[in-house]
C-alpha cells in the first residue's frame, strides 16, 4: 500500500501520484509530511512488548510502522532486567498478569524452540530463611496453583541442600518451570517474524504529540523535521513513557492515564562460574522479589534487584549499597566470600502504584475503557512483562478488534 503526502508548510508536491513517497519513505527519510491519506497501525515503542504487539499485528494482516524514541529497539528495561521466564507464582488470580504470565510461558518456550533462542529451563528455588517465613511458601504454593501453576514442590532444609549446596534455609519450594532466555535474542527474533510480515521500524523517531481525529489518531515524529500522519489504530507500548504519550495525544481522556511512578534495581555480579544450578529467590518483599540470585546462560550469577524509589529514568549505579546487597545475599547464601560482588547496571520498572501500596496489575486500555476509538494504551507493563510478551500481544490484538 502507498500513501500520497504533502509538505506541511502547505506546498504541494510536484511530484506525480506515483512518485509521491509512502509512509514507510517518510518515516525512514526523514521528511517533513503531513499524510493525506490514513495509514493503518502505529506500534510506539520498539522494546520487547512493542516488537511482540508488531508481530502479532503484522502477522494478523495489518501494515504496522514502529515508532521507537531511542537509536536501538530495547533500550531500557527490555534489556536491563533479570533475563528470568517467570512460572506465574506471585501474581493475583485472575488477574491479568497471571493469566498472562502462565500463558505467555508456554508460547515463549515454544517459540524458544522454534526460534532457536537461547534459553534454559533451570528451575527456582524459593527460600524461607527463618521459621516465621515458611507459612509465606505454602501461601505461595496455594497462589500458584490457584493461576494454573500446578508443579510447585515443598521441600525440606535437606531436600534444598541436596539440590543446591550452598544455600542456607530451613525451607524451600522448588518450581521446575521456571527459566532463564537471552532477552537480546527474543527481541532479535520478535523483530525478523515482524518485518518478514511487512512490518517497518523506524529508530529516532519519538512521538511528539497526537490528536484524535475522526479517522483514528493523527500523530506528530520524529526529530529535526517531524511527520505527522493519521493511523487507524495507535497502539501505545512506550513502556515507563507511556503515560506521558497518552497524555500528548489530545482527545485522551485525562482521567484514563494512570499514575506514574519508578522503581530503580541495582545488580551486582559475581566473577567466575556460580556454584548454583538453580535460581534462587528470598521470600518476596514489599515492591519487588527481594534481592535475588539469577545465572545467565553462562552460568555467571548476577544479584538483584534492590528497590530504589526515585522521580526519573535514569541507570547511575550506586556502589554504596553493596552492604545491603552483602547482607540480604547471605541470608540464603552464608559463603558469599567478601570482595566477591562488583557492579553490574541497573534497571528501572515502570510502576503505575507508589511505594508502599499493593502491586497493580497490567493495566491494557482499549476504546471500552478510555473512549477514544483507534488507541490502545498499555500501562505498568513490568514483571513478568518478558515472560508474558507473546501472550500481551495476542491480548491486544484481541482488544484492538483485529
Amino acid at each position: 500500500m502507498r500513501f500520497s503526502a504533502q509538505r506541511m508548510d502547505g506546498q504541494a508536491g510536484r511530484e506525480q501520484n506515483d512518485q509521491r513517497p509512502s509512509l514507510r519513505e517518510a518515516i525512514t527519510g526523514r521528511r517533513v509530511l503531513s499524510m493525506t491519506e490514513l495509514a493503518d497501525v502505529a506500534v510506539i515503542g520498539a522494546g520487547v512488548v512493542g516488537l511482540g504487539v508488531a508481530r502479532a499485528l503484522a502477522r494478523a494482516g495489518r501494515e504496522v510502522f514502529v515508532l521507537e524514541s531511542e537509536r536501538f529497539a530495547g533500550f531500557h528495561s527490555s534489556s536491563r532486567n533479570s533475563e528470568v521466564i517467570h512460572a506465574g507464582i506471585y501474581y493475583p488470580p485472575g488477574s491479568l498478569k497471571a493469566r498472562l504470565c502462565v500463558e505467555g510461558k508456554l508460547a515463549l518456550y515454544r517459540y524458544c524452540a522454534e526460534q532457536g533462542i537461547a534459553h534454559a529451563r533451570i528451575g527456582k528455588l524459593i527460600v524461607a530463611t527463618a521459621e516465621e517465613e515458611v507459612p509465606a511458601l505454602g501461601r505461595l504454593k496455594a497462589n500458584a496453583e490457584a493461576n494454573g501453576v500446578t508443579d510447585l514442590v515443598l521441600l525440606s532444609q535437606a531436600e534444598v541442600r541436596e539440590l543446591e549446596p550452598e544455600v542456607s534455609c530451613v525451607r524451600g519450594l522448588l518450581s521446575p518451570s521456571t527459566g532463564i532466555i537471552d532477552s537480546h535474542g527474543l527481541m532479535a527474533a520478535l523483530r525478523r517474524d515482524a518485518e518478514a510480515a511487512g512490518a517497518q521500524i523506524a529508530v529516532a523517531t519519538p512521538v511528539i504529540s497526537g490528536r484524535v481525529c475522526p479517522e483514528g489518531v493523527e500523530l506528530l515524529a520524529g526529530v529535526g523535521e517531524p511527520f505527522a500522519a493519521r493511523f487507524r489504530l495507535v497502539v501505545n507500548c512506550a513502556g515507563p513513557w507511556a503515560q506521558e504519550v497518552a497524555r500528548r495525544i489530545d482527545g485522551v481522556p485525562p482521567a484514563s492515564v494512570p499514575p506514574q511512578h519508578f522503581a530503580k534495581g541495582h545488580y551486582f555480579l559475581m566473577a567466575g562460574r556460580a556454584p548454583f544450578r538453580h535460581l534462587v529467590y528470598p521470600v518476596p518483599v514489599p515492591g519487588g522479589l527481594g534481592t535475588h540470585l539469577t545465572l545467565d546462560l553462562a552460568g555467571r550469577a548476577r544479584f538483584g534487584p534492590d528497590v530504589q524509589w526515585t522521580d526519573r529514568v535514569e541507570y547511575s549505579f550506586d556502589e554504596s549499597r553493596a552492604p545491603a546487597f552483602y547482607q540480604a545475599i547471605r541470608r540464603y547464601y552464608p559463603g558469599l566470600p567478601d570482595g566477591a560482588l562488583a557492579p553490574g547496571f541497573t534497571g528501572v520498572r515502570a510502576k503505575i502504584a507508589p511505594a508502599g501500596a499493593p502491586a497493580p496489575d497490567f493495566q491494557i486500555q482499549g476504546p471500552a475503557d478510555h473512549g477514544v476509538p483507534g488507541l490502545v494504551n498499555l500501562y505498568g507493563i513490568e514483571s513478568p512483562g518478558l515472560t508474558s510478551v507473546l501472550a500481551v500481544a495476542e491480548h491486544v490484538r484481541r482488544v484492538a478488534g483485529c
